[in-house]
């Protein structure tokens, strides 16, 4: 038998190191080839790490939210053959070699020293051992202690008070609550102080660090709108009616990409990436527009790519295609990276308005908030209007807050007449 090293490979372009995400064997696991070992995350994707021959796991190369260099030992295997790995050499028992003298045994190893018994300690006094005092006698205790005893149910007469005068403290409380079963079985309420400890790997390492180092380095600006959508709204609907089972169903973000990229076309510094290292403007003429979109491990952006040169319907297929990857787990490294702005959008969750963090070095975003029926006054009286909040933040290093006003009053004047978003300049 030998014994087989398979090392982290190299998982994408230009990717120095990854972070063990998940282990799906352990030592002892037989595994056949192309058998998967791990998951890894790099700085953009999730990737399986298979087996190249088949053996028995005798070690992993490090614990899970771990990160392992490219061509470091991930797993080694146990496998018929030599295998890969040279076999380490044996260490010596200096006590077994040739010529040597074992070391006298001192009196106290050969016979075994019999323990002394300790005195027994005075047992400390149930908190719950009955009355402590008498039935008529009230019980001495602060205003917090006997509240916090009224809406357990516990009758302080029935505990044991360790301060003067037997007052009772709120630890004799807890020390009545960890020896009473009758506190829980009367159905009164015990503090609970479990304290579970959740490793951050993974994913949601990654969106901590990225939002981490946005917030530390991106001077935020967030400027929050209201938009009428009542006709849009009836266009969308007329449309999804019209089209049903033949075209994808269109929410409002591809309507959006569109005024974006309209409103860009005025405005191309919104469309752009800050190297606050070496103090450069990237400005794009393609629009990739990211979609933050919620995955069962977390948030990610997927991209789609030249909405400029998308229609209305293919803009939505394509953005219902990198959404339904990215929440599937198979998006590919290219279709989550290289978005120029980003869209954020909780839905129906939305809220009234929120403060989105730029994706960096992106210098603006834009986070689409619930859509509600409001009352809104015409001039002569309140009608019923479908009203939304745009909240977009900008990056107010590259970004003034004049043109993020501007920008966003292009997109809500073409989101109010929806027939703009389709008139060619």
């Amino acid at each position: 038998m030998g014994a087989y090293t398979v090392k982290l490979p190299d998982v994408g372009e230009g990717v120095a190191e990854a972070e063990v995400t998940e282990w799906h064997v352990e030592v002892g696991t037989i595994v056949q080839e192309d058998d998967i070992l791990a998951t890894v995350m790099t700085d953009k994707a999730a990737v399986e790490i298979p087996t190249p021959v088949a053996g028995t796991v005798r070690s992993l190369g490090g614990e899970v939210g771990e990160i392992l260099s490219v061509g470091a030992p991930l797993v080694t295997l146990e496998v018929d053959g030599d295998g890969n790995t040279a076999p380490e050499p044996e260490a010596k028992d200096a006590d077994t070699e040739p010529g040597a003298t074992p070391a006298p045994q001192r009196k106290s190893e050969t016979k075994a020293e019999k323990p002394q018994p300790k005195p027994p300690s005075k047992p400390a006094p149930a908190a719950s051992a009955g009355p402590a005092r008498g039935e008529h006698d009230r019980p001495v205790a602060a205003p917090s202690v006997r509240r916090r005893a009224k809406e357990a149910g516990v009758d302080l007469r029935q505990v044991r008070g360790s301060g003067p005068a037997s007052r009772i403290t709120h630890e004799d409380l807890d020390l009545w609550f960890a020896g009473s079963t009758d506190a829980r079985s009367g159905g009164g309420r015990v503090a609970n102080t479990a304290v579970e400890e959740i490793k951050v790997v993974g994913l949601r390492r990654r969106i901590a660090e990225r939002m981490a180092a946005a917030n530390a380095h991106v001077a935020h600006i967030t400027y929050v709108d209201e938009i009428d959508m009542t006709e849009l709204e009836r266009l969308r609907e007329t449309l999804n009616k019209e089209h049903a089972g033949e075209r994808p169903k269109l929410t409002i973000l591809p309507f959006l990409m569109r005024a974006m990229v309209n409103a860009i076309a005025k405005q191309p510094a919104m469309n752009a990436h800050y190297d606050d290292d070496a103090g450069v403007i990237h400005q794009y003429g393609g629009v990739h527009i990211g979609i933050a979109t919620q995955t069962p491990g977390g948030l990610t952006v997927p991209v789609v790519r030249h909405v400029e040169a998308r229609g209305l319907w293919d803009g939505a297929s394509e953005l219902s295609r990198v959404a339904d990857a990215a929440r599937t787990g198979s998006a590919s490294r290219d279709e989550l990276s290289g978005s120029t702005i980003t869209i954020t959008s909780l839905g129906a969750l939305g809220g009234i308005a929120t403060t989105p963090i730029i994706n960096r070095p992106e210098v603006a975003i834009v986070g689409v908030n619930k859509m509600q029926m409001r009352p809104v006054w015409d001039g002569t009286q309140f009608v019923p209007r479908r009203m939304m909040n745009l909240s977009s933040s900008f990056d107010h290093r590259v970004i003034d807050g004049w043109d993020a006003a501007v920008f966003v009053q292009a997109i809500r004047r073409q989101l109010e007449n929806p027939a703009t978003l389709f008139v060619e300049d």
